[in-house]
């Protein structure tokens, strides 16, 4: 297949187009580094059926020619207002990106008969009422608060994604995303797992806001792109499938197994809560679907992925990346 990729420099576009690229298929990446990495790109480049355009996807996308797919993965996610690269501090961005970039692709696929896949996030079921999250929840998510410009975002593109659909019979999926991790990641971008991997090899105290009772599920990166490389090619899915893993652990314990894998004696260092409106306290998906769809589960542990990890961050530190 000839398959467009937006977010390509990202952390998981840079993963699913490599995926792609070993499976023999040609992708096409679309990037403006706004939040992804110029190394995540050069990499690719090794790959003979990849080729990368400098786009921003809020713009009118290119002539590319015919194409059998379009993926949208651009986008900032980092919810940390502390991170220069988090949808907090890249509000108007991020709605245009989830937006405006939605629809071009939409555009693409539609003039091509290409099918169209969305990055959608666990975030549009907000700050939920309902434990686990399972696909026919319409969430709990405030429209004005601080972290509606990417929640909200996401929940348009959905809906426009669903327009396409009916209006058009456009064959799409909506690929509803989990706390995801692994190797490129952006060591800075704020999230629990960057921090405390970045704090453990400093050999600092792994700092927890409140007691860390609040609970993450997470996946790690190949499990995730397994199973939208497999939602990718299933021959009808037009409507969301979560993706991630159901184990949860809570911010306390990911905390003390970091510092365990990486020998940091630095402890743990507790400071008072910082919640904002709208930070859910407990996430964790309802998988059903993606297991009798897609005979998809997670296979990585955590303490397995976390290792694969830490080595990751070890060697780009060393480097000064």
């Amino acid at each position: 297949m000839r398959i467009v990729l937006t977010g390509v420099a990202g952390f998981l576009g840079s993963h699913l187009a490599e995926r792609l690229l070993q499976e023999g298929h040609q992708v096409l990446g679309l990037d403006n580094f706004l939040t992804g990495s110029r190394a995540n790109v050069a990499a690719l480049q090794a790959y003979p059926g990849f080729t990368f355009v400098q786009h921003d996807v809020e713009d009118p996308w290119p002539d590319l020619g015919p194409v059998d797919a379009v993926l949208h993965f651009a986008s900032p996610a980092s919810p940390n207002p502390r991170s220069p690269f988090g949808y907090p501090n890249l509000p108007i961005r991020t709605m245009r990106t989830n937006a405006w970039g939605t629809y071009h692709g939409l555009e693409m696929a539609r003039a091509h008969a290409a099918r169209f896949m969305l990055a959608s996030t666990s975030e549009i079921y907000g700050d939920p009422e309902v434990h686990p999250q399972r696909e026919d929840y319409w969430g709990h998510v405030n429209p004005v608060g601080e972290r509606a410009v990417y929640d909200e975002a996401k929940r348009f593109a959905e809906a426009m994604t669903m327009a396409y659909h009916r209006r058009h019979g456009l064959d799409v999926r909506i690929v509803r995303i989990f706390n995801t991790y692994g190797p490129r990641m952006r060591m800075d971008d704020g999230r629990v797992i960057p921090n405390f991997i970045v704090q453990a090899l400093r050999r600092e105290p792994l700092t927890i806001y409140g007691q860390g009772e609040q609970t993450r599920s997470f996946c790690y990166v190949d499990d995730l792109i397994e199973g939208i490389v497999r939602l990718l090619f299933l021959e009808a899915a037009p409507f969301p499938v979560n993706l991630g893993n159901p184990q949860e652990y809570t911010i306390l314990a990911l905390a003390r197994l970091v510092n365990e894998l990486t020998g940091n004696p630095a402890g743990l260092r507790f400071e008072p809560a910082m919640y904002r409106q709208g930070d859910p306290k407990r996430r964790q998906p309802d998988i059903t679907r993606a297991r009798h769809l897609l005979g998809w589960e997670p296979t990585v542990a955590l303490p397995e992925g976390l290792q694969r990890t830490i080595a990751d961050f070890r060697q780009r530190l060393a480097r000064g990346d």
